[in-house]
Formats: C-alpha cells, sequence, structure tokens
C-alpha cells in the first residue's frame, strides 16, 4: 500500500512539474537563468528585443486572463527584472505617437483585436477591474497610436450582460 501511495504520489508531482505555472515562480530573483523561468512558466507569447542585447519575454495570459507578466533579462540570458504589466501604473506610461511595436513591449499582445473603417484598428485589454473595463488602443493604418483609454466591455451591455 506505501508503495502504491508512493507511486501516485511521485506521479502528481511529476504532472505538476510539466505543466507551465500561471505567475512567475514566488522568489523570482535577478540572475536566474532564462531557461528555468521557461521552464516553469512555458514558453513565451513573444519576445522583444532591449538595448542592452536583452530581451523582454512576454507571458501573455489572455485572452480572458487578466494579466500579462513581462520579463526581461540581459545578454547572458539572466533575469533583470519582472512585472505584471496590465494595470492603471502601466497604461498611464503608455501615450499617443507609440509605434505598435513599443505597445506591445510595454504590455504584451491584446485580448482582442478589431478592425475599422480606413485601415485603423482598436486593440483592447483585459485587466482586473470590475470586469466591465477594457484598456484600449486605437491605432492608424501605419500603427500609430492615436489614442489610448478605458472602454466599456461590449458583454456588459445588455442583452449580453445575461451571460
Amino acid at each position: 500500500m506505501h508503495a502504491i501511495r508512493s507511486t501516485t504520489m511521485a506521479a502528481v508531482v511529476a504532472l505538476l512539474a510539466a505543466c507551465a505555472g500561471y505567475g512567475p515562480p514566488d522568489g523570482l530573483r535577478a540572475g536566474t537563468p532564462e531557461a528555468d523561468v521557461v521552464r516553469y512558466m512555458g514558453a513565451p507569447t513573444g519576445r522583444y528585443a532591449l538595448p542592452d542585447g536583452g530581451e523582454r519575454l512576454e507571458f501573455a495570459r489572455g485572452p480572458y486572463g487578466r494579466d500579462t507578466f513581462m520579463i526581461d533579462v540581459d545578454a547572458r540570458h539572466r533575469v533583470v527584472r519582472w512585472d505584471q504589466v496590465l494595470t492603471p501604473k502601466h497604461f498611464q506610461a503608455l501615450h499617443v505617437g507609440m509605434t505598435a511595436d513599443e505597445l506591445l513591449k510595454a504590455i504584451g499582445r491584446p485580448s482582442e483585436r478589431m478592425g475599422m473603417m480606413r485601415d485603423g484598428r482598436i486593440w483592447s485589454w483585459r485587466y482586473f477591474n470590475n470586469d466591465c473595463l477594457w484598456w484600449q488602443a486605437q491605432l492608424d493604418a501605419h500603427g500609430v497610436v492615436t489614442s489610448l483609454g478605458y472602454g466599456i466591455d461590449w458583454r456588459c451591455d445588455p442583452p449580453n450582460d445575461r451571460s
């Protein structure tokens, strides 16, 4: 009986280790190898070059997730810093005139992308709030941000709010 219990417990531990973690591991510190982060969190959903030869690794937990973790690694593939970027603090740092690439590097891929007339588009990010707001960016045909702000999630409008 003890051998069966030990075998079962070992299988559960192995299965949990094989699953990617939702967020960075507790105690993630500067100097941690990138490979350890990827082994824990799974493959990044995006990679963005940093000026010092490092990279910003995006771990978007969407499309319905409300977190995007950005982990910066240096040229030696060691963690420098990390943050959850879908927050009002990070939204306030964004500005009209940014390019789509700069926006992606700052807060990661959007939860939803919608086209507009004249080749414009609106990108929307879910984040933790009352669940009826998005953070949204409007981009022109050249991929330049023309406006930023909060928008109402259409699912909160009647009759959609019954789902």
